[in-house]
Order: structure tokens, then sequence, then C-alpha cells
């Protein structure tokens, strides 16, 4: 099996410091910039799983540079370079804290919240009637806090309002950022022959004062999709949806006793299951960008890593 990147522990000039999150490690290159590497953790259930998914990474990487390419357009974002197929390079932003979900079908969280009775998600209704994988008449956008540490929450508009995380003004351009790019994002996917069904959008503030996106958008740890063809059988028949994203992992943890409650045991994954979900990513890179996934050489990665990011520091900063 190729080698995967499970944490770095870089030295890099004019570093400041260096924060670990659940699938990337963010190194602070002086005042200005960002050097994000894209692992290969996995996480579910605000939880990291024990083993890395060798090319995970890069996909999610290239794709996010991807997909921040056709978006910049509608917001500005971070991205400066990407020197290497699992690093991207950016301005160095104040984070929002909140993220921004917009959900085009009722699937996963939305749907377990449905499936318990409730109609109500981030004081936004939901029609009564709905089925797993329906439509809703119109995307909803249902926040969450972005916890440093722990479960993100739901939380409505009103309430991010009222608690001042954002000014009411700020808020509003989100909203209105979070409906244009995700239909960027459906109109890409849906030329693909994919349905992007929810996904959820970071954004920061630059030192001008100016909305940037950050992080990654339209991976398949931030979005769901379903493939086009064949799903309005399926719904008629009221079959699971085939969806391109890591619900197929989440559902795993669940089938083996695990959705990151206190007393549970995190199963490990086999080594066969491992390599099925590192095809499932390049499936969906190869899907949605139509393209051929190139895979880069993962002997030495992180020598390989350091050294592109060692090359752009000296040469920019």
């Amino acid at each position: 099996m190729a080698e995967a990147i499970k944490e770095t522990n870089f030295h890099f000039p004019h570093q400041k410091k260096m924060y670990r999150g659940k699938v990337r490690d963010v190194y602070h290159i002086g005042d200005q910039y960002l050097v994000m590497v894209a692992s290969d953790r996995i996480s579910a259930f605000d939880h990291v799983l024990p083993k890395g998914i060798p090319y995970k990474g890069q996909v999610l990487n290239q794709l996010a540079a991807r997909f921040l390419e056709a978006t910049n357009d509608i917001v500005p974002n971070w991205l400066i370079a990407v020197p290497d197929p699992n690093v991207s390079i950016g301005i160095k932003c104040e984070p929002i804290k909140i993220e921004m979900v917009i959900r085009g079908y009722l699937s996963g969280h939305a749907w377990r919240e449905y499936r318990a009775g409730k109609r109500m998600i981030c004081g936004v209704s939901m029609p009564e009637g709905m089925k797993e994988s329906d439509a809703f008449p119109e995307p909803i956008i249902t926040p969450a806090t972005k916890a440093d540490e722990g479960h993100d929450e739901d939380i409505s508009r009103e309430e991010i309002i009222r608690r001042g995380i954002v000014e009411e003004a700020v808020y509003l351009k989100l909203e209105d950022f979070t409906r244009r790019i995700y239909q960027r994002g459906c109109k890409i996917a849906e030329e693909r022959g994919l349905i992007l069904v929810d996904t959820k959008y970071e954004f920061g503030i630059d030192a001008e004062g100016e909305i940037r996106l950050i992080d990654e958008i339209h991976t398949p740890d931030s979005s769901r999709y379903f493939y086009a063809d064949g799903y309005a059988e399926r719904q008629e028949r009221g079959e699971a949806q085939k969806q391109l994203s890591k619900e197929f992992v989440r559902q795993w943890l669940i089938e083996n006793g695990f959705q990151g409650l206190e007393g549970q045991a995190m199963p490990v994954m086999p080594d066969d299951f491992v390599q099925t979900v590192s095809e499932r990513y390049i499936e969906l890179y190869e899907k949605i960008t139509g393209d051929k996934f190139y895979e880069a050489d993962t002997a030495r990665i992180t020598t390989r890593v350091e050294s592109n990011i060692m090359s752009w520091i000296q040469d920019n900063v």
C-alpha cells in the first residue's frame, strides 16, 4: 500500500507557529502567509481515525484548488500557490467562527434530525412529508459554530447575530456568498453527472478587512455528492442513493458501533477497507474533474512535501 501522511512536524524559516487540525497541518509563516499541508488523516463524528488514507490529502488539496479558482469571481479566496500536490499556501486571515452549511437535499445530519421527528434545524423549518434524499423546495442554510475543540454545534442566524459572532451585515454577505458558490458548485457537478447535495464553506477576514473564502471547498470531506443518473428512480423506489462522499465511512463506523459518543470504542479499519476509501476519493476526483488522477510519488512523502514548501518560502518570503 502507498505511504500516507499521518502528520508533519516541520520547522521553516520565518515560522511563527504550527497548528494541527483534524486533517490539515497549518504553518504560520511570518505575519502574512499560511502553509496548509493536506494530510491523509480522515475524520468522522469529530474524531480522527487511526489509519491514514493514501492519496486522500492530494485529492482534497487539488480539488480545493480547482474549486477556489472556479469561484474567485464570486468571492476572493485565500489561495496563492500550490507548490506540492499536498500543499496550499495562501493569505493569512482571521477565521470567522462559523461554518456556512448549505443543504439542497435532505441527507446526512439533517436527515438524522428529521428522522428523529425534528422539523426545525438552525432556525430553518423543514417541510413535512419528506423522504431521505428528497430535494428541499429551496436550498437551506444551516450554520454551525466552528469549535476549536470538540463538536461543532448547530446555530441559527438569529443566535449568531445575538451573540455577536459576526455583525448582521457581514452575516448577510456570508449567506449571499454561500448561495452563489453553492449554485456554481451545483452547475459544475451537473455538467459531470453529479448532484451537489450539501456542503460547507468557511470565511475569514484579511489584513485589509476584506472577506475571503478560506479552507477547502466542494471536496468529499466538506461535501456530499449523489450520482444524477438514476436519482429519480431510486427515490421513487425508496432506495438509498448512490453517492460520492465520506458518508460511507460514517456508515461503516455506525455499523461497527461508533458515532463519537462517550464510551464508544473507535474501530480500526482493515487494510482492504482503507484501500476502498482511497479508491473512492480518487473516483470522486476523476468524476468531478473529468481528468485522470495522477498519483504523486509517495516514497519519502514528507521529505518531498518539506522540500517543496522550503523552496517556495526561499523564493517568496
